[in-house]
């Protein structure tokens, strides 16, 4: 049997977004298309969907899926099982919201419901599908670009915890929507495509990068006053490290969108780990000191 990408949606449950990104990326085979271009799907197209969906749930990448071949009994079932298990994590979550909500008093606000919708309709495997589609459309087919973002991709992903505070969830649903905006997309492969085309050893770029947030960790730590004589010799360091002059650096902070440390942000918060983040504080620190300098 054929069916057409809008038939396989609605047997599948996914949206015909999410199908032509699978088929786009070689996640799901090329197949034959009709005369007008349109891609025609079969059961196996179906089926591999739906082994798809299980291994987006249990975290397998997109890499590792391209490279499926024929998979024993038990690897199967061993898969399933992961499946499972990540469907009771999905439903305690729910449940701990749906307590939350229960337990004040009066009727549910909308701010409740908004919560319950997200976790139906963003878990992990679609957080992990807006990660793939953000990494791709921000990389704009830019190699350097795309492999560091593939590399920052694992530290963007956060779990979710089974029982989330009001204040994770929220966290969970503004950074679907972050990653999801077209326009924070837009701006940052706008603001770092001249960067990215030139001809960039993106290890030691990264190494440079290193050493500067510690300069800059280590001046905020120790009490260096912005625009000291001693955070002058620090930022000499650092331009020295990043082979730029100050009018070049303060150029990249106020071409920087904000989005991205509130990225980050979101992320700290459902992790629940510190924050600021110490690049944050070693950046916050080395912007303040340039443009007293400057001023």
């Amino acid at each position: 049997m054929t069916y057409t990408i809008g038939r396989l949606a609605k047997l599948t449950g996914m949206t015909v977004k999410t199908i032509r990104f699978y088929s786009d990326s070689g996640v799901l085979p090329e197949r034959e298309r009709t005369a007008s271009g349109y891609r025609i799907y079969g059961d196996e197209d179906r089926a591999r969907l739906e082994l798809i969906r299980t291994l987006r749930e249990i975290g397998v990448d997109l890499a590792t899926i391209r490279s499926l071949g024929e998979r024993r009994l038990r690897s199967v079932l061993d898969l399933h099982l992961k499946a499972v298990e990540t469907q009771l994590r999905s439903l305690q979550r729910t449940r701990a919201v749906l307590r939350a909500t229960l337990g004040r008093e009066g009727d549910p606000a909308e701010d409740d419901l908004r919560r319950l919708h997200a976790l139906s309709r963003i878990g992990g495997a679609e957080m992990g599908l807006l990660l793939d589609e953000f990494v791709d459309e921000v990389g704009g087919g830019i190699e350097a670009r795309h492999q560091w973002l593939a590399n920052l991709r694992d530290c963007m992903l956060p779990e979710l915890p089974e029982e989330p505070t009001t204040a994770q969830l929220d966290a969970w649903m503004e950074l679907a929507d972050l990653l999801a905006d077209e326009d924070y997309r837009e701006s940052l492969r706008r603001q770092s495509k001249d960067f990215w085309e030139g001809d960039i050893d993106l290890q030691a770029w990264q190494e440079a990068n290193t050493k500067v947030m510690r300069e800059g960790l280590a001046a905020a730590r120790a009490g260096v006053e912005p625009g000291s004589a001693e955070s002058a010799a620090v930022i000499e360091r650092i331009l020295t490290a990043m082979g730029q002059t100050r009018k070049e650096m303060l150029r990249v902070f106020d071409e920087h969108d904000p989005r991205a440390a509130r990225l980050w942000e979101l992320v700290a918060i459902i992790q629940e780990t510190p924050w600021p983040a110490d690049q944050t504080i070693a950046y916050t620190w080395i912007e303040d000191a340039l443009r007293k300098l400057e001023g």
